[in-house]
């Protein structure tokens, strides 16, 4: 039996700020701070500790595995950065406001291109308040940035990567955490669970709170569960939800 620990970034501004993020690269408020160091206390309680990690390039995904691992970190600890584990690239929606977005295109619109599986939101433009931000970052230097994207191009890029870069070392006997955002993890859970766009369009994932799976010899879950209070995780669930209603 294998195992592998998710965890979806802390709060970042744009999360505070009801904002489609993306591509964006901030880093995490004092909320998202303050949860990601309760992840780290999951982990310690549950006697969990890492020597591999994969995380995105984006701020808000490494500076959470930087206080989610305080403790939890073994003695030569790989780290790996790789833009596959990115959050999904929003287009032109980036930077922008998602009760307004809802306001002004309607519920329908709103959840297509917030949920829809195949949906691309419109392409960014160089008005995009957020477009300097991701286009003129140097650490994206190489790499072939996206105008916009759908969940299932996310899945295209994330399901490779776990296959090729992160199940080896998960065979290998490799205590892995993957440090990631709401879209790439969602891609990854669609895969291991093999869910339908039906079902991988109602799932949500909360901010800061460890999800194990643990897989058959064949990396098919067995099961999975959340580190934390099922009431609280419930919340954090519900108020992902939510986002753009308000």
């Amino acid at each position: 039996m294998y195992k592998v620990v998710l965890l979806r970034h802390g709060e970042s501004p744009f999360n505070k700020a009801n904002r489609f993020c993306g591509w964006t690269d901030v880093g995490l408020t004092a909320k998202g701070q303050a949860e990601a160091e309760s992840a780290a206390r999951a982990f310690k309680k549950g006697k969990y500790s890492f020597n591999y990690i994969f995380e995105s390039i984006l701020k808000r995904s490494w500076q959470t595995t930087k206080l989610a691992t305080v403790g939890v970190k073994e003695k030569g600890c790989k780290v790996v950065k790789d833009w596959r584990l990115n959050e999904r690239h929003y287009g032109d929606l980036q930077g922008r406001n998602k009760a307004e977005i809802r306001a002004k295109f309607g519920d329908k619109q709103f959840m297509l291109w917030r949920r829809g599986y195949s949906v691309r939101p419109p392409k960014i433009t160089k008005d995009n308040p957020t477009y300097n931000n991701v286009y003129s970052n140097p650490k994206y230097q190489g790499i072939k940035i996206p105008l916009t994207e759908s969940l299932a191009d996310v899945v295209k890029r994330t399901v490779p990567f776990w296959q090729k870069e992160i199940i080896p070392q998960i065979k290998a006997g490799k205590k892995v955490l993957i440090s990631a955002h709401g879209n790439s993890l969602r891609a990854l859970v669609k895969h291991l669970d093999k869910l339908s766009v039906k079902e991988i369009t109602a799932l949500n994932l909360p901010t800061g709170i460890p999800l194990v799976y643990k897989l058959d010899k064949n990396f098919k879950p067995i099961r999975h569960y959340y580190l934390g209070d099922l009431k609280k995780v419930q919340a954090a669930i519900d108020k992902v939800k939510n986002q753009g209603k308000k």
